[in-house]
């Protein structure tokens, strides 16, 4: 039996950006049968009219990924899950490391953070596409079976 590993994705609300890469992850994930599975939360939560953005929504009917990929609804971070994560990405550094370093003191040294912007400042039309381009190459990363931050092995010649 495989044990799975934890990809955690963050972002501001757990609405659009991390939920979208969550259900691209566990779709690209399982396709290849990657024993890893993603899960997502919020810095902070507030009320939304649907518990998914509709641009994921639709972002995710376009590439034929369902929606039960991610979770029912938004979730607000806690230490827990950085703890139980083997792998945490926050999906806006600027956005997104300040709140982290105030909040969950020295975990921002432990986080990968990315630059996706939110849908306020980038359309989801563009922001979308890098997004899942990013989050593919982090399962093709994992597929390969390199550990992110290893030294790359290889023949050695010793004189």
């Amino acid at each position: 039996m495989k044990t799975t590993q934890t990809v955690l994705f963050i972002c501001s609300g757990n609405y659009y950006r991390s939920r979208f890469a969550e259900a691209v992850f566990n779709h690209r994930a399982r396709q290849l049968g990657l024993a890893w599975g993603a899960v997502s939360r919020g810095l902070h939560l507030r009320e939304r009219p649907a518990p998914l953005a509709p641009e994921a929504v639709e972002g995710l009917a376009e590439r034929r990924i369902p929606t039960c990929l991610t979770g029912a609804e938004p979730l607000l971070l806690t230490v827990d899950d950085l703890v139980c994560s083997h792998l945490v990405v926050a999906l806006k550094e600027s956005e997104h490391l300040p709140r982290i370093a105030r909040a969950f003191p020295g975990w921002e040294r432990r986080i990968t953070f990315w630059n996706i912007h939110d849908i306020d400042v980038e359309p989801s039309r563009t922001a979308l596409p890098k997004l899942e381009l990013m989050v593919s190459d982090l399962v093709d990363l994992l597929h390969s079976g390199c550990a992110l931050g290893a030294e790359e092995v290889g023949p050695r010649t010793e004189f």
